[in-house]
């Protein structure tokens, strides 16, 4: 019922278009970007023999290049998202997505004379002041020089890149956001049925959770397949490109060794036990011997608490206001000038994210707003992503964006603000041993949880390169045994789990991605302690933190706020950080009579 209240909360996408809201305007953006990407490609040959000013005036015009496409391919990429059933929207999508790969594909040329440079050349060149606004970017790209091919290998892989690897994506997104779930004799979304696992009940989670795999049955082979298809088209890339693991192309893309990644993951396996601990102490809180798959985000609430858009809006926009007016009032132009889209409805996609779309313009906000707590908490996360984006676009372009690893920081700062909040204003026990439930699950979520993830997209890659293609019982037995690792014995994972992979997009569209979920939070902890300890003093540093952007490598921006990423003990802190709060949820459990001592 309150989750009406976000029914209006709809996005206005003609910012992109200059105030224009149709098909048009987009065919004009790309009609400009085709012109633009003509007069730098006029330029070809000439990179060994530039100064600096002239690498910079290129460099300009692939920025307003890159900002052209950008507008065009936010406006169309949102408005799908936002209603998947719509063929029109779609071919839009289709469209832009040609056209813009046949654009950037006159400019393939520039990577490779770039990379040819000697290093001497290079440094001589971005130590003139001209191109700061990309220096960073250029250094980065230099990077890939090993596994860049000839242009016209890289031509033919980039423009049939839209009927490959991108056509099976945007397929893959269509399929799993017709998803029906059938509940209370009605048929609703995969994110109804899957907000009700945190439902009080059991009867309720046991129903949502059959629901949720009776609603994945179908379409489950087709889905195996495109994952199969994906997962082969990554091996042929990694080879052609000399990429010695399934993972090293996103390591490079997020400025990390293939060591350092491993740290963090074996650091996160070797505490497995932290989320067995929790689950045996949540199956005495609730009564039970063993939690099933679809107990673990049982809220432990004494009732289904629903929080209206309104109230939750006002909690956000407080919790940021406690911690900085300045980024309060960012938070609020994403409400009061429709930058955010919140109901859940049918035919949108699943899920909830920030769209940065280009430094110009601004960020759009993402949700299916189901008036959950953890609705709330999600609404104060995507802010953070948003916030990032807005205090970074005067980085322009090239350095908006972060790598993936320091993606996270800012929404999970702004979650774990928002929470502190609520947990201020919560003075019932009960009450307050629930909302300490939701943050210790929420950090085995993204730390642990994520983590037995990359290890099961680590078996089924490696699967998929020795044993070819792979059965949707295969599949689901890698998926099976990677939860069962992080798990043990204190949950059981049920037979129709097995199949619950198949609605995950990651996997399908950024492999690779999921460890960097495990990567923000633990900065972002390991940050937000710094906070508590120096209060006020440590705002303007996180500030600076969030408008440098993706200007400086992982870990100089890491110094900015204090934070050693090459050390790798660092990793053993934020979780000890998990581990307090495992340690002030039991004793509020205690507190509550929930348990007896």
């Amino acid at each position: 019922m309150t989750a009406l209240e976000a029914e209006d909360v709809v996005w206005d996408l003609s910012d992109l278009l200059d105030g224009a809201d149709d098909e048009s305007a987009v065919v004009d953006l790309l009609d400009r970007a085709d012109t633009k990407a003509d007069e730098l490609a006029a330029q070809r040959g000439q990179v060994a023999s530039w100064d600096a000013g002239q690498l910079a005036d290129f460099m300009a015009g692939q920025a307003a290049l890159a900002e052209t496409i950008g507008r065009a391919g936010s406006w169309a990429s949102l408005r799908f998202a936002a209603d998947v059933n719509d063929p029109t929207r779609g071919a839009l999508v289709q469209k832009v997505s040609e056209r813009a790969t046949a654009i950037q594909t006159k400019l393939l040329w520039f990577e490779l004379e770039w990379a040819a440079l000697d290093d001497e050349r290079v440094e001589s060149l971005l130590a003139d002041e001209r191109l700061a606004f990309a220096a960073h970017h250029l250094r980065s790209e230099r990077r890939y020089r090993q596994h860049l091919l000839t242009e016209p290998e890289e031509r033919i892989l980039t423009e049939k890149s839209v009927t490959g690897r991108g056509a099976w994506s945007r397929l893959f997104n269509e399929l799993t956001s017709t998803i029906d779930i059938q509940l209370d004799g009605r048929t609703t979304t995969l994110e109804e049925g899957l907000s009700r696992l945190a439902a009080p009940s059991p009867e309720i989670r046991a129903e949502a959770a059959a629901a949720v795999t009776e609603g994945l049955r179908p379409g489950l082979r087709t889905r195996a397949y495109i994952f199969n298809t994906l997962l082969h088209d990554k091996a042929v890339d990694d080879r052609l490109r000399a990429y010695p693991t399934w993972i090293s192309s996103r390591n490079l893309a997020n400025e990390a060794t293939d060591e350092s990644v491993q740290a963090l993951v074996d650091a996160v396996q070797r505490r497995y036990d932290l989320p067995q601990r929790w689950y045996r102490l949540k199956a005495k809180v609730l009564g039970v011997d063993r939690l099933k798959d679809w107990d673990r985000m049982a809220s432990l609430a004494t009732e289904d608490s629903h929080i209206g858009w309104g109230e939750a809006k006002d909690l956000v926009l407080d919790s940021y206001q406690s911690f900085s007016p300045e980024m309060a009032d960012i938070a609020r132009r994403f409400f009061d000038e429709n930058w955010i889209d919140a109901p859940a409805r049918p035919g949108k996609r699943p899920g909830a994210f920030c769209s940065y779309t280009v430094p110009s313009v601004h960020p759009y906000v993402f949700l299916n707003y189901t008036a959950r707590r953890r609705d709330v908490l999600t609404l104060a996360h995507e802010l953070g992503h948003g916030l990032h984006a807005y205090l970074a676009r005067e980085q322009g372009v090239y350095h908006q964006g972060t790598p993936l690893t320091l993606a996270e920081t800012a929404s999970v700062f702004g979650e774990t603000v928002t929470f502190g909040k609520l947990l201020e204003e919560t003075t019932d026990p009960a009450a307050r041993l629930a909302l300490l439930a939701e943050n210790i699950e929420g950090g085995i979520a993204t730390v642990f949880r994520q983590t037995a993830m990359n290890r099961f997209e680590d078996s089924v890659h490696t699967a998929r390169r020795g044993e070819g293609e792979l059965s949707v019982d295969r599949i689901g037995e890698l998926w099976a045994r990677s939860q069962e690792e992080m798990l043990g014995d204190a949950v059981e994972i049920t037979e129709g789990y097995r199949s619950w992979w198949s609605y995950v997009p990651h996997f399908i569209g950024t492999p690779g991605y999921v460890y960097a979920y495990a990567y923000g939070q633990l900065l972002a902890l390991s940050v937000y302690k710094q906070y508590e300890e120096q209060g006020s003093d440590f705002v303007p540093r996180y500030l600076h933190l969030l408008s440098a952007g993706g200007s400086m490598a992982p870990e100089e921006l890491g110094r900015i706020v204090g934070c050693d990423l090459a050390d790798p003990g660092f990793w053993d802190g934020g979780i000890d950080i998990i581990e307090q709060q495992l340690d002030a949820a039991e004793t509020a459990a205690f507190e509550a009579g929930r348990l007896s001592r």
